[in-house]
């Protein structure tokens, strides 16, 4: 039994965790009951649903749908979609999976027809598409992101898939099921189709023997996972090196995925130790992409390496306040004008770079501080340089 197959929605109301897009007020569920919704784009991570959504919105809007992968994608099958129906009154909604694999030149081809809206063009990618989408695309279309699905949505869609295909599934096993699979619904299905060809009871054993290490998940219980990773944080931040490996190692045991914990790393690079060592940043988002490559069980060694890095470094969250301060000010309406010396091509801008370094001026119609530099590590020396230049303090 295809368990993708059994419980792929239908409509709007049946999507799972996305309802910022698919409730009933959600902008992209009214245009497309309104039938005109434009050219989309669809990211996120793998098993959210961004085929099944695109699929409903052709439904809804009774287009015929032709379905394409970018990894196999020719303009020859293209040019003939066009031409069947370069003169009738119908409009194909021509959907293009892993578009982020889209050349500039099978970009180019789109334009034309996503210019005249003879068509309609949808994609989908775990990309974010303003980064692999030329600017003409991106213009021309909206983008929208599909979340990771929370425990719940897994919960929910599993059980509805436990009861159609009438499994026998304990809460014990059921919780390691949604747990390890990180948020793919299409990985959590899967997962159930090959434990119930064993057996219609869904054993904790089998689940482990078919996946012996979760996709992205802390413990069996989700409130663990999130406790394991808080001490986690919390121990580095407070440079405990044993207590922070500890923690590592319990959510690596746990089945937490090396690229979850990796991320985590990378941002308490930048909010915790910051500006005090700046090499922690560069450490940890090589950390990030050696760890992706290079998966469990080796990937403890890296992601160890880079928390002892992070205890042992100076902490400082002077950037992570200032940005937070900033972006207070401008939500409370601060709202300055920029000189008219830093505007393109003003004859009155000074360049630095032609005065030593730093020459005197205003950036800024009025005098503001977020920043505060800490005597701390690096830091220190940034605040000593700012100091001696500009005469203001950073303390």
């Amino acid at each position: 039994m295809d368990f993708t197959y059994l419980l792929r929605p239908t409509s709007f109301d049946d999507v799972v965790g996305q309802e910022h897009l698919c409730n009933k007020n959600a902008p992209l569920r009214v245009l497309t009951e309104k039938t005109v919704l434009g050219h989309s784009f669809f990211y996120g991570p793998a098993g959210c649903g961004k085929t099944s959504l695109a699929r409903i919105i052709a439904q809804t809007i009774d287009f015929p749908f032709y379905e394409l992968n970018a990894t196999t994608f020719k303009i020859e099958q293209l040019r003939k979609i066009f031409d069947q129906y370069k003169n009738t009154l119908q409009k194909p909604l021509i959907f293009i999976d892993e578009v982020h694999r889209l050349s500039k030149n099978q970009q180019e081809v789109l334009l034309p027809v996503m210019e005249n809206n003879s068509v309609l063009i949808m994609g989908a990618s775990t990309e974010n598409p303003f980064f692999s989408l030329t600017s003409a695309i991106r213009s021309r279309s909206m983008l929208f992101e599909l979340k990771s699905l929370s425990t719940d949505a897994l919960f929910q869609l599993s059980t509805k898939a436990i009861e159609k295909a009438q499994l026998i599934c304990d809460a014990k096993t059921q919780n390691y099921l949604v747990l390890s699979s990180g948020g793919d619904a299409r990985a959590m299905l899967k997962l159930l189709e090959f434990s119930s060809n064993l057996d219609t009871t869904i054993t904790l054993s089998n689940l482990k023997a078919l996946r012996p290490n979760a996709l992205q998940a802390g413990s069996s219980e989700s409130g663990v996972h999130y406790d394991l990773t808080s001490a986690l944080i919390k121990s580095i931040r407070g440079s405990d090196i044993d207590a922070s490996i500890y923690y590592l190692a319990s959510l690596i045991e746990g089945g937490e995925s090396a690229e979850f914990i990796a991320r985590r790393l990378v941002i308490l690079a930048s909010e915790d130790v910051g500006n005090a060592n700046p090499q922690a940043l560069t450490l940890c988002t090589s950390t990030l992409t050696s760890v992706a490559k290079i998966g469990y069980p080796e990937a403890r060694i890296i992601l160890a390496q880079a928390v002892v890095y992070l205890c042992a470094s100076p902490k400082s969250n002077s950037s992570y306040l200032a940005i937070n301060k900033a972006i207070e000010a401008i939500q409370n309406g601060l709202k300055l004008k920029i000189p008219l010396h830093l505007k393109p091509h003003s004859k009155d801008y000074l360049n630095p770079h032609n005065h030593g370094g730093f020459i005197k001026q205003n950036y800024i119609s009025k005098r503001l501080k977020f920043i505060e530099l800490k005597a701390i590590g690096y830091e220190t020396k940034m605040r000593e340089w700012l100091q001696t230049i500009t005469k203001f303090s950073y303390s």
